[in-house]
């Protein structure tokens, strides 16, 4: 069989062309050599998801621009990139035509559905590319659902409160504008249409009553609303049901499994704040200057914390089954509390940074976990934790482990106390700081003797200079 058949039934669109007869026809009226069959290949595997074969049929002429097997190859090759870019572009939308269908994006490899928290947008709005058009609400996080390209919203598929899955359509985009009702532009529209609508209404209200007499046999609704989950509890006056956001479940749900695994014992201590509230009140237009964030007290305490943990390696570590884990490594979780829920972002190799990089890192997250823009990645590890249910005026408390860490560090609000220094008495700013920690794997002396270092550290920072 020569090129000419070939090119003919590719024309026809034939779609079982390349096939192993064919070839094995092809080959003995073309010049014998390893390349051409390596060729003669690849158009078989190619060609079978090549949408547009045939417009490119004259290639396989004899006469056409593919003189050698090395160039046909190539040929092929190049004419595949941009198909399979389009295809492989977008995995997580669907293009009909004129209609692009607004999917719900991979969440993360630990979660599998979430809950769709709010639209952000109305039908016939417009929207741009990657423009974020609804929020799905996950354990951990909020990710944005994100439009695959450009047009005006046709209609919404899914209703807020649903429960999805990567995948699951959420709406229609219209490229066109075609067959899109316009509701966000003609909010009065509806109005001046009720109102003459409203006398037609009076006079077929009689009508509308007529049927009605079929009605009674919906008393079926109350058997829905019961609900093996929910109490049964009697209704009462100025009380509203909201249901938990899943961030919030999946935080009650961690406590108390922390409650329920650890065996948590909590000490307790005191620092006296003077000399490290004195070198931020030195040097902090300085830091400002040269590093161009704010210095804080909470570098401070990381910085204090770190070397804890340094000194006792087991805060640091965890039980797994019937072993221990030790971290040679330091990633501190912080604490902070969102409108959504508390969330516990965790600064990687803390041991490894200055107060600048601390502190700017503490800004980073912080300012990501109250917009709801952290990622999993970002919350995900976590040797050691930090809270400071200071900066809310708690005087004292009992934080809980944050698992599967097996200790946490609590700070508290400064506040003036009389102290006895060289036998007089005289006002500093005091703080109360607690560690919670797992009594099964961490004794009593290392935990004192941890919370001990802390108060060293902060009392004198100078200690971390001189490492003692």
């Amino acid at each position: 069989m020569s090129f000419g058949v070939v090119r003919r039934r590719i024309a026809s669109g034939g779609s079982n062309l390349f096939s192993v007869q064919y070839l094995r026809a092809i080959r003995p009226s073309v010049s014998a050599g390893r390349v051409r069959t390596v060729a003669e290949k690849e158009i078989l595997l190619q060609c079978r998801s090549f949408g547009h074969v045939r417009n490119f049929s004259h290639l396989l002429s004899p006469g056409g621009p593919v003189s050698s097997p090395l160039s046909l190859r190539v040929t092929f090759v190049s004419m595949l990139q941009r198909p399979m870019m389009q295809m492989n572009g977008r995995k997580f939308s669907s293009d009909n035509g004129d209609l692009l269908d607004v999917v719900v994006p991979p969440l993360a490899e630990s979660i599998t559905d979430g809950t769709l928290a709010k639209f952000l947008k109305n039908p016939g709005d417009r929207v741009e590319l990657d423009e974020a058009i609804a929020q799905i609400e996950t354990d951990k996080v909020t990710i944005d659902v994100t439009s695959p390209g450009a047009g005006i919203i046709q209609k919404f598929v899914a209703k807020e409160g649903d429960t999805v899955e990567p995948g699951t359509k959420v709406a229609v985009i219209s490229k066109s504008g075609e067959g899109v009702t316009h509701v966000a532009p003609s909010e009065k529209a509806p109005e001046q249409a009720a109102s003459p609508a409203a006398p037609a209404e009076k006079v077929e209200k009689p009508k509308v009553e007529t049927p009605t007499s079929v009605k009674p046999k919906a008393p079926s609704p109350p058997p829905p609303k019961r609900s093996a989950t929910e109490p049964q509890l009697p209704p009462k006056d100025r009380e509203r049901r909201v249901p938990m956001t899943r961030l919030r479940k999946r935080v009650a749900t961690r406590l108390k499994d922390s409650q329920n695994t650890f065996a948590m014992l909590t000490t307790f201590n005191e620092v006296d704040m003077t000399n490290l509230m004195k070198l931020r009140s030195d040097y902090k237009d300085a830091f400002v200057e040269k590093h161009g964030v704010k210095l804080g007290l909470m570098s401070g305490f990381i910085k204090a914390a770190v070397s804890g943990l340094q000194n006792q390696p087991i805060i640091n570590a965890v039980i797994d089954g019937d072993d221990i884990i030790y971290r040679d490594y330091v990633d501190i979780s912080i604490a902070v509390g969102t409108p959504k829920g508390l969330v516990v972002p965790v600064i990687r190799n803390a041991d490894k940074m200055n107060f600048a990089d601390i502190e700017k890192e503490i800004n980073t997250l912080a300012k990501k976990a109250n917009d709801g823009t952290i990622s999993i990645d970002e919350m995900a590890g976590g040797s050691f934790t930090v809270s400071n249910g200071g900066v809310y005026g708690s005087l004292l408390s009992t934080p809980i482990i944050n698992p599967p860490q097996s200790a946490i560090l609590g700070m508290h609000s400064i506040v003036p106390r009389p102290v006895v220094v060289g036998g007089n008495v005289v006002s500093r700013p005091m703080m109360y700081i607690a560690l919670t920690y797992d009594h099964r794997l961490i004794d009593g002396r290392e935990a004192v003797f941890f919370l001990r270092r802390i108060k060293d550290v902060v009392e004198d920072p100078r200690r971390l200079l001189l490492d003692i």
